[in-house]
């Protein structure tokens, strides 16, 4: 069923349900190839301004008025995922600041948590809650309060509590009593959703880098909304990320030069503004189309990415630049306004990706004009739970290169499979 979506001064747009992206990487490539168009409307149906080439005047002006529609359907969601991803950003500026030793718990899974990641998280869920009460409210988020819940862990809950309160009351947006204990510990479990294909769920990565915030380098508060199992919009707050300009190595930011919130939402663009200041501007993706003037990014630590195969691909594509090595979706962040030209992320064998570890950052990439495929060239499918389900990796580049990249890709992934069946 399509979902009708109420615009401003009555404005009417219509939302397909998800359907699953069709055909081989060849046809992708095909597609492509006729002015960088691959995207058809069965795959992304909304406003492409790349295809006025194709359009009559009145058909242009259609499809812009689409576009404003749309953007004005989300304005609100828009502007309270803002609040909540900054108010969300000033708690985890704090911490990281005075960390101590006693910040970090452990998770089955041997990860690093920090206090920052479950207040965060309950920071961000008290505020959709309350500023967007009449909806309902479903939220797939990575946290769950259940290690809290430990006797061992109240002294951790009460440092928790009292950070979300202060943060909260900083803000002075909520004349409310402080949260309690149960209240914090209520509000981080309102991220056990399971998202899915029907419906509206907010979608959360608390800290996005933990290993990167527990360093003291790159992390991201990344919050995006799905609709019928789309990525609708997407914020982006990154606490540590320079203003200008990265991967130089001569030129290094001051303190007051770092901070981004990044924003975007479907048809209108996406948007960067210093983290705690006003004063948004729109970004593009980097324009280049050869290989050899390109950088690329990709995961800092290694154990997040097959660095080896990587290093084949950027090799294979002519890349001559070193890889720019960052934490979290700041890299999206950074690709969405031009940085770099490329973001390549390949997990190791038997390693399956969360949403909330791309959402937020694909829907800024997108609508700074790039492209976020997996590794055969599919569009990632958030519509399916808590984990993306896609072929080998994730690339994003621009429409130019995305070809040419897709190439390199497939080679390099084949020639590293030869070579592991014949070991």
């Amino acid at each position: 069923m399509a979902l009708l979506i109420r615009g401003g001064r009555g404005g009417m747009a219509v939302l397909p349900p998800y359907a699953p992206p069709t055909g081989s990487a060849s046809s992708f490539r095909l597609q492509f190839s006729s002015r960088h168009h691959h995207l058809s409307r069965s795959v992304l149906p909304f406003p492409n301004p790349d295809l006025d080439f194709f359009l009559s005047k009145k058909q242009k002006l259609r499809t812009r008025s689409r576009a404003s529609i749309f953007a004005m359907a989300y304005e609100k969601e828009l502007s309270v995922a803002k609040k909540a991803a900054s108010l969300a950003a000033q708690l985890c500026k704090k911490v990281q600041k005075s960390l101590l030793q006693s910040d970090v718990q452990s998770k089955t899974d041997k990860s690093p948590v920090t206090i920052a990641d479950y207040g965060s998280q309950a920071l961000v869920s008290f505020v959709l809650q309350q500023e967007l009460p009449s909806e309902p409210f479903s939220l797939v988020a990575e946290e769950d309060s259940s290690d809290l819940r430990k006797d061992n862990a109240q002294e951790v809950l009460a440092r928790i509590t009292n950070l979300v309160n202060e943060t909260l009351s900083n803000d002075q947006s909520y004349g409310m009593s402080p949260l309690t204990t149960e209240g914090v510990l209520t509000s981080i479990d309102k991220g056990k959703s399971e998202g899915g294909p029907h419906g509206r769920h907010w979608v959360l990565d608390p800290i996005d880098g933990t290993k990167g915030f527990l360093r003291g380098d790159q992390y991201a508060i990344a919050l995006a909304l799905l609709e019928e199992g789309r990525v609708v919009l997407g914020v982006l707050a990154c606490p540590n990320l320079s203003l200008n300009i990265i991967g130089r190595h001569d030129q290094l930011p001051l303190e007051n030069e770092v901070g981004c919130l990044f924003s975007a939402s479907i048809g209108s663009g996406t948007e960067m503004q210093p983290l705690d200041i006003p004063g948004a501007k729109k970004v593009e993706v980097c324009p280049i189309g050869d290989p050899a003037e390109a950088s690329f990014f990709e995961s800092f630590e290694a154990a997040h990415s097959m660095q080896d195969l990587t290093g084949s691909i950027a090799k294979k594509l002519g890349v001559q630049a070193p890889p720019v090595r960052i934490d979290s979706q700041a890299k999206y962040g950074a690709l969405a306004r031009g940085d770099g030209a490329i973001y390549l992320r390949f997990p190791h064998q038997g390693y399956r990706e969360k949403i909330w570890d791309h959402a937020a950052g694909s829907i800024v990439v997108t609508e700074a004009g790039g492209v976020v495929t997996d590794a055969a060239g599919n569009p990632l499918d958030f519509s399916r739970g808590r984990y993306l389900d896609l072929d080998t990796g994730i690339i994003a580049t621009n429409r130019k290169l995305m070809p040419l990249l897709l190439d390199a890709v497939q080679a390099a992934v084949k020639e590293k499979a030869a070579s592991a069946s014949s070991l």
